[in-house]
């Protein structure tokens, strides 16, 4: 087990030759705003103030370092080490002593010490994008003026920008502070203010410590560790460029999208369901696999091109020419689904059979079949991903769109139509998806409704509480509504929220108030508002006709 340490430093002290902070390149980048930089100098003006001569605690720090070593890469605390940065920085460019001002420079970067072996060079490095910004413009002595005329607009990131906005607020407010009033600041932050350094050699354990410490900021996920592990193996060289790749590839798909990503490659080279957490998992069943000088292949061939996957999937934006449309009609009505277990199969297929989009076709027309077929069973979470991952060793092994595990047994088929049969309506999760595939299957063109899901509805035409005197109850003695109401003969979709001063309506009044408020867009409802009459007879004929074109679409 990792060895931990934790220690309560004085700020001269974490200013000093016993630390070598570095901001890894996983990190996020530099992001505090003036209000936190105010707050941060707000919090120390009071605690001056008091003058009780209490110590004032900043809080933490989570440290990657060897207790017999300097280099400390930091995993958390690099907001607060970067704004103590500039906040030293405005002071020792204000100070008018000369002591203050060798005091500060000597807390802000190493002088160096031959006799001791120590170089010359800053306490914090920065990631490398903006490590020598930081460097020219803060950590130089007298460079926070020069700082503060730079124009925002000419600065190379965001990180930058939040370092010149975060200096100016800070010299503007110490600007009108006395000598003496800036020198008492600097001996509280010397001596009376402390950080709490936490620190581990072993990363996994400081990212351990730093969720379970719930420190400000955004948490790191398995993919920055991930990362970190990835791209220290690569040579100095090209670390960076690697790095990019990586954070482009990140910011192409989002941060909570990326870290799926990751769950889905995993299990895309076990051919299992995950038993333990994914940082062990991915790790032990896909990283250990790149090492000995490999990693940069991990990059190339792994996560970008699976990253690029996951883009045309969610996106839609699959394009090799004729039959590519009908690939993003599949992808649609997989996104449609209720869980993400279908995913590891549907980046297989794009990263193996990219070019072919007939194969695509033929691929996901079979994958969609069998997790819709789960999804309209409710199938839970356990069988799912077993029946998901015995594809993927199938699909592995060469066996392609004649895998086993595509087929449904006969009680499976059974079932799926079953429920097909029966009150649709009160299958909430499932309703709507089966509707848009009637929807699509009752369309000339078979097209997927493009509307935006959240205004989709579920809609009863003989409705569920007829009014007394109304055609219905004429229409339809009480075991019929029971037999009717809620099967898939009976709903229609609409695209805007229902109206609850239409749904009691007769069918003639129903329709009318429909086809006046522009609601009908879906094929399926168009069919209904073509009927002159609405009665059990037809019901029982309509049902049949739907439940065949499910039957012939999913092979039931």
């Amino acid at each position: 087990m990792a060895q931990l340490e934790a220690h309560e430093v004085p700020l001269h002290k974490v200013f000093c030759s016993d630390y070598d902070f570095r901001i890894p390149d996983y990190q996020r980048p530099y992001a505090w705003q003036p209000e936190q930089a105010q707050q941060l100098l707000s919090d120390l003006e009071e605690a001056l103030l008091r003058g009780d001569g209490e110590p004032y605690f900043l809080g933490s720090l989570v440290l990657v370092k060897d207790s017999a070593a300097t280099a400390a890469d930091v995993i958390d605390g690099q907001q607060r080490l970067t704004t103590l940065t500039i906040l030293l920085a405005v002071l020792r460019d204000l100070a008018q002593q000369p002591d203050v001002v060798t005091n500060l420079v000597a807390m802000i970067s190493e002088p160096g010490n031959t006799v001791l072996g120590l170089k010359a060079k800053p306490r914090l490095t920065l990631r490398p994008r903006d490590a020598d910004f930081f460097h020219q413009h803060v950590q130089t002595a007298g460079s926070v003026p020069v700082l503060l005329q730079l124009n925002p607009h000419n600065l190379r990131s965001d990180a930058q920008r939040a370092v010149q906005a975060n200096a100016k607020v800070l010299h503007d407010a110490l600007s009108s502070w006395s000598d003496e009033q800036r020198l008492a600041l600097c001996t509280l932050m010397g001596v009376r203010t402390f950080l709490v350094a936490v620190s581990t050699p072993d990363l996994e354990s400081a990212h351990r410590i730093f969720s379970v410490m719930n420190s400000r900021g955004l948490d790191l996920s398995p993919a920055d560790i991930f990362k970190a592990q990835t791209i220290g193996e690569i040579d100095e060289e090209v670390s960076e460029i690697y790095a990019r790749r990586w954070e482009d590839a990140e910011e192409s798909l989002g941060r909570e999208d990326f870290s799926d990503l990751f769950l889905h490659i995993r299990m895309i080279f076990s051919g299992e369901r995950a038993r333990q957490e994914l940082l062990k998992e991915f790790q032990s069943q896909v990283l250990s696999r790149y090492k000995g000088g490999r990693a940069r292949e991990f990059v190339d061939e792994v996560l970008v091109p699976y990253a690029e996957a996951f883009t045309v999937i969610r996106d839609r934006t699959y394009s090799a020419g004729e039959g590519s449309s009908e690939v993003n009609r599949w992808f649609r009505r997989l996104l449609q689904l209720d869980n993400n277990d279908w995913w590891p199969a549907a980046l297989w297929a794009l990263r193996s059979h990219g070019d072919d989009p007939a194969w695509l076709i033929g691929f996901f027309r079979s994958l969609e079949r069998l997790a819709a077929s789960m999804f309209i069973r409710r199938v839970y979470t356990t069988p799912r991903v077993l029946r998901f991952a015995e594809l993927l060793k199938e699909l592995t092994d060469g066996k392609g769109l004649e895998a086993p595990s595509f087929e449904l047994t006969e009680n499976e088929r059974a079932e799926t139509m079953r429920r097909l049969n029966g009150d649709v309506y009160h299958e909430l999760r499932t309703r709507r998806y089966v509707l848009l595939r009637l929807d699509g299957l009752v369309s000339e063109n078979d097209v997927v409704a493009t509307y935006d899901a959240p205004r989709i509805t579920v809609e009863h035409v003989l409705p569920q509480h007829p009014a007394p005197e109304s055609q219905w109850r004429a229409d339809f003695t009480m075991s019929q509504r029971v037999l009717w109401t809620h099967r898939l003969a009976n709903l229609v979709l609409l695209s805007r929220t229902k109206n609850s001063q239409v749904q009691n309506l007769d069918f003639a009044a129903k329709k009318k108030r429909y086809l006046k408020q522009g609601v009908v867009t879906f094929p399926l409802t168009t069919q209904v508002l073509g009927q002159k009459t609405w009665t059990p007879e037809h019901l029982e004929k309509r049902q049949a006709e739907l439940l065949s074109l499910l039957a012939e679409e999913w092979r039931l």
